[in-house]
């Protein structure tokens, strides 16, 4: 049995047994993390439909409808692995070209476990949706040439739109690895332009070429675990910082149940806030996704980057006074 499958079976009989337990309790009952446990609760509450409730008064869950049972799905160890990874190839893959082998694999897999009953993942994808938000359209043919690339160790040569700078050239580059961040690919390679690793995003790569006659040497030393550690998010960045941001209390209840970098740890506060650290060196992203939450976020570390983001708020600030201003003006006309 998958040790998420036996938690959840776990957690709802201790439910059941109305003995109001805890985050606390099922955290030390499983030794997982926090987030882990919130997440098993999420999955309670959003994917099976569980009637869970908390009470503030037994300081614990219960559900409010006791005739409530875990659905069929959770039968067979098989069944949960395909309803997993059939979840996971709807929000990533459907409609590319990595699909159908994708369907094929799960199957395989599924059938391969004891217990077995037949699965129709296209019926299973009726009952889900999934909303990532503003993802970035990308070429599927783009991703499958990549793959093959890396897989092959074939040069690629390809003119890349740097939207940053506004400019278009033409690089050719050694790929090694490909990853998906917040709905947009980004390939991982050795820039023979730069001269160094880069990553790229996918949906730049206006037009390209795989050199099938030109394979290169992959670098052993290269890890794609220690390279993303050095970033944040769809960036790079240089030399890894030392980061702190403190969050208040409204936001820490979504700060942390998530890992944000591999490096993260949290720090609690009496007043219900936190301090996230980590390090990167890709401050540039860090400040753009700190300016996403407002008031509720405030840099502490490093002081450049907590100078940069106030510059860019007096820059918001100014643009609005500016703006209201005019629409001053305007109406007094």
């Amino acid at each position: 049995m998958s040790s998420k499958l036996n938690r959840i079976v776990q957690m709802d009989m201790l439910i059941r047994a109305e003995t109001y337990p805890s985050v606390a309790n099922f955290k030390a009952r499983f030794e997982v993390s926090e987030r882990t446990i919130y997440d098993d609760i999420d999955y309670l509450r959003s994917t099976l439909r569980a009637p869970l409730k908390y009470s503030r008064s037994r300081g614990g869950y219960y559900y409010s409808d006791p005739t409530w049972v875990l659905p069929a799905i959770m039968a067979t160890e098989g069944e949960l692995l395909a309803f997993f990874l059939s979840a996971e190839l709807v929000r990533r893959y459907l409609g590319t070209a990595f699909e159908q082998p994708l369907r094929n694999a799960i199957e395989k897999l599924a059938l391969s476990l004891p217990q077995q009953t037949p699965i129709d993942l296209s019926e299973l994808t009726q009952h889900y949706t999934f909303q990532p938000g503003a993802t970035v359209s990308t070429d599927p043919l783009l991703l499958t040439d990549l793959s093959e690339a890396i897989v092959e160790r074939w040069r690629v040569a390809m003119t890349y739109y740097t939207a940053s700078r506004g400019e278009r050239n033409e690089r050719v580059i050694e790929p090694y690895h490909l990853y998906n961040v917040r709905g947009e690919w980004q390939v991982i390679a050795f820039d023979h332009l730069r001269n160094q690793f880069r990553n790229f995003a996918v949906s730049n790569i206006e037009q390209w070429e795989v050199r099938r006659d030109e394979r290169f040497i992959r670098d052993t030393d290269f890890a794609p675990d220690r390279y993303l550690a050095q970033g944040f998010l769809t960036e790079h960045g240089g030399s890894p910082r030392k980061v702190a941001i403190r969050f208040d209390e409204y936001q820490t209840r979504y700060i942390i149940r998530r890992e944000w970098h591999p490096t993260q740890s949290i720090e609690h506060h009496d007043d219900g806030g936190v301090t996230l650290h980590f390090r990167t060196g890709a401050l540039d992203e860090v400040r753009r996704w700190v300016l996403g939450y407002g008031r509720h976020a405030t840099v502490l570390a490093p002081a450049e980057l907590r100078a940069a983001v106030i510059a860019d708020l007096r820059a918001a600030l100014a643009s609005y006074e500016c703006d209201e201003s005019q629409m001053s003006s305007a109406d007094g006309s």
